[in-house]
C-alpha cells in the first residue's frame, strides 16, 4: 500500500556550499557552509517545518554528498524513500557568491547531467503521487529526458487533482534556449492547477511580465490559481473570481536565494490549512522574508510560529 503524504515534491536536490564572506568572488572566499539544497528539496523542507508530512522524489550519486543529502533530509523530517542513486553520476554541488542585498550569482556543478534529471517514469510511485494532497514539480525537471517524461507520467496519474503545483523555476543555464523552455512549460500548464513564478519566469511560461496580464495568461492556459512573485513589490495571486495583491515584508537581506522556496513551502501549508488567498500570500511573504535574513537556505526555513511572529511584528510596527 502506498504511503500517504500531504506534500510530495519532485526535482532538484544536491549540496549547497555558501561562502561565509560577503562581497568577494569565489576565488577569494576562504570558508563555506554546507547544507542540502535544490529547489524541490528546499520546498519539501520548508513544508515539513510547518508540520506537513512530506516526501521528495529525486536522485543522487552514490557518493558522500548523496549520503549527506539523505541524512540531512531525514533530520529535517522529509521522507527520502523516493530518492534513488544513479551509479555513474555525482550528486550536484552548487556554489554562490554573496553581494547583499540583491546579487547572489550561482555556479552549478551538474555535468554531464544531474541525477535529478535521470528520474525515470518506471520508478515513480504513481499511487503516492496521485494520493498526495499537494504534488509540487518544477520547470527544471522538464529540461531533459527521462525527467520530462517522468513529470508527465506523474501529472497523468494526478489527472488534474486540485493542488497540482508547477513552480515556474526557470534557470537559463539548464536549457539550450528560452524557446525550448517556453514550449515545454506551455505543454505542462494544462496538466497543473497552480502555477507560481516571478515576472521573468512568467515571461518564459506565457510571454508576459506585467503581473496581472501574466496571471491572467496562466489562468487562460488552464491553471486555477496563479501566483506572481514581484520581489520588493510584493506578490499577486489570481483565480477566476479574485485578484489579491499583498505588499512585501520588509527585512534586511543577507541572502535572497532561499526566499522563494520558503514562500513555496509556506504556500503549501496555507493551502492545506484552507486559508483564504490573502492570508496564504501574507504568510508566504513573511516566510520568504525570514529566510532572506539568513545565510543558508534549507536550514534557514522557519517554523509556523516564527512566521506568525513576524507577521504580528510588522502589523504592529
Amino acid at each position: 500500500m502506498a504511503q500517504h503524504f500531504e506534500v510530495v515534491t519532485m526535482g532538484r536536490v544536491g549540496v549547497d556550499l555558501y561562502p561565509l564572506q560577503d562581497n568577494v568572488g569565489l576565488e577569494d572566499v576562504q570558508t563555506f557552509s554546507k547544507s542540502v539544497g535544490g529547489s524541490a528539496g528546499n520546498v519539501a523542507i520548508a513544508a515539513a517545518k510547518h508540520g506537513r508530512r512530506t516526501a521528495l522524489i529525486s536522485r543522487t550519486g552514490p557518493d558522500a554528498f548523496g549520503r549527506f543529502v539523505h541524512r540531512a533530509l531525514r533530520e529535517m523530517n522529509v521522507d527520502d524513500v523516493y530518492i534513488t542513486e544513479v551509479a555513474d553520476l555525482l550528486t550536484p554541488v552548487t556554489f554562490c557568491e554573496m553581494y547583499p542585498p540583491d546579487h547572489f550569482p550561482l555556479l552549478f556543478y551538474r555535468l554531464p547531467i544531474a541525477p535529478d534529471l535521470v528520474i525515470r517514469p518506471d520508478e515513480l510511485d504513481l499511487t503516492a503521487i496521485a494520493d498526495a494532497d499537494i504534488f509540487w514539480a518544477t520547470v527544471t525537471g522538464l529540461s531533459a529526458e527521462p525527467s520530462r517524461s517522468a513529470h508527465h507520467a506523474a501529472w497523468t496519474a494526478r489527472a488534474r487533482r486540485p493542488l497540482t503545483v508547477l513552480d515556474l523555476d526557470y534557470r537559463p543555464m539548464f536549457w539550450s534556449d528560452p524557446q525550448t523552455a517556453s514550449a515545454q512549460v506551455r505543454a505542462a500548464l494544462p496538466h497543473v492547477t497552480v502555477a507560481i513564478g516571478n515576472k521573468e519566469e512568467c515571461e518564459i511560461a506565457v510571454g508576459e511580465t506585467e503581473p496581472r496580464r501574466a496571471a491572467r495568461a496562466l489562468l487562460d492556459a488552464g491553471v486555477e490559481l496563479a501566483i506572481v512573485k514581484q520581489g520588493p513589490k510584493g506578490v499577486l495571486g489570481m483565480t477566476k473570481d479574485q485578484v489579491v495583491e499583498v505588499p512585501p515584508t520588509p527585512v534586511a537581506v543577507v541572502n535572497g536565494l532561499g526566499a522563494g522556496d520558503s514562500f513555496g513551502g509556506a504556500v503549501c501549508h496555507g493551502l492545506l490549512s484552507g486559508w483564504d488567498l490573502e492570508t496564504i500570500l501574507r504568510f508566504g511573504n513573511a516566510a520568504g522574508a525570514i529566510v532572506a535574513t539568513r545565510r543558508e537556505c534549507s536550514t534557514a526555513m522557519p517554523t509556523t510560529a516564527e512566521v506568525q511572529a513576524l507577521i504580528a511584528e510588522v502589523a504592529h510596527a
